[in-house]
């Protein structure tokens, strides 16, 4: 018997809860993996509160993240014993995930545990921080140097955003981050932002295209964010988007594009090639400072992680969540 939370949508019961499961109940896979943490992204959150339809079958354990060790294997890649990571593929949503104390999973799905990383870290990291990562990739790839200006990272204060924050300043980037929590400036600029931009001034319908201020961008939060951004970049400005918060719509012009020539690049880190990932991952290993990813980490039981993804998605949480599964 394992614990986790369990997702089910039938006449007796519906919604999520923390219940005692059968190993025996754990879907297909090449691996089964006993997990020791887990962690709480945006689409944890939708998936557990149910605000979005994330989940596309029922019973269902959430979360797309989680790091343990290698219990059986049949590929021959794993081996018991070995340290895994896993971030997507639809774990969580359509295959049982994370918040749990096993899975079951296809190899192709996992990576090794990066050397010099540890389990709690990793989570600490999570998709978010994988994300973010990805995001900074792409920025580099397309020329965007920290000689050519000033990087805007909206939704700062959740975990993409605080991630990108962190990395990009300890690249040598001056970061504008923007967040609708005026108070947590403070924190935002220990994580290494050199201004602090309120939400509104984004959030909102904007001209088609704005004053040029920016070498390039992290965006989480799509809509009318995402629209002011990319009025808002520099000739050859470069935008990753890569999140939804504010909605999925984009109720933008060309201007940008044609006008100045801004690109924008979609950070799809759900279905990656394993080169993407272990770059990206090894990369963290490198690029992350640990002390203030510690500080800006809380970890929670399990018992915890379902009103952990009410405030989460209230906007409650700043920073990262790690769940220890086994506490």
């Amino acid at each position: 018997m394992f614990k986790a939370i369990l997702i089910e949508r039938s006449s007796e019961r519906s919604g999520p809860r923390v219940a005692e499961l059968d190993k025996s109940a754990l879907p297909d896979g090449d691996v089964t993996v006993r997990i020791s943490h887990s962690t709480l992204n945006y689409k944890d959150g939708l998936a557990i509160t149910g605000k979005v339809p994330v989940v596309r079958s029922f019973p269902m354990v959430p979360g797309v993240d989680f790091a343990g060790v290698v219990e059986e294997s049949t590929d021959p890649r794993f081996m018991a014993g070995d340290a895994v990571v896993l971030n997507g593929f639809g774990v969580g949503e359509g295959h049982w995930g994370g918040l749990a104390e096993y899975a079951r999973v296809k190899g192709d799905w996992l990576i090794p545990l990066p050397e010099g990383m540890s389990p709690a870290r990793a989570m600490a990291l999570g998709t978010a921080g994988y994300t973010a990562m990805l995001c900074v990739m792409a920025l580099e790839k397309q020329g965007v140097t920290p000689g050519k200006g000033e990087i805007i990272v909206t939704g700062a204060g959740g975990g993409v955003g605080g991630v990108a924050v962190l990395l990009l300043s300890h690249l040598g980037y001056d970061v504008a981050a923007s967040t609708g929590r005026p108070e947590e400036a403070d924190y935002l600029k220990g994580l290494g932002a050199k201004a602090i931009i309120e939400r509104k001034e984004l959030s909102a319908a904007g001209r088609p295209l704005q004053k040029a201020r920016w070498a390039g961008a992290v965006d989480s939060v799509g809509s009318h964010t995402l629209a002011n951004v990319c009025a808002q970049m520099q000739d050859d400005g470069v935008v990753t988007a890569c999140g939804l918060a504010q909605g999925l719509d984009f109720p933008a012009s060309v201007a940008p594009f044609i006008l100045r020539g801004v690109i924008l690049v979609g950070i799809n880190s759900v279905y990656r090639p394993l080169t993407d990932r272990v770059e990206a991952w090894g990369r963290l290993v490198r690029e992350i400072d640990f002390a203030k990813l510690d500080g800006m980490t809380r970890t929670i039981p399990l018992s915890q992680a379902i009103d952990a993804a009410r405030d989460l998605i209230a906007g409650k949480i700043r920073g990262r969540l790690v769940v220890d599964v086994s506490a």
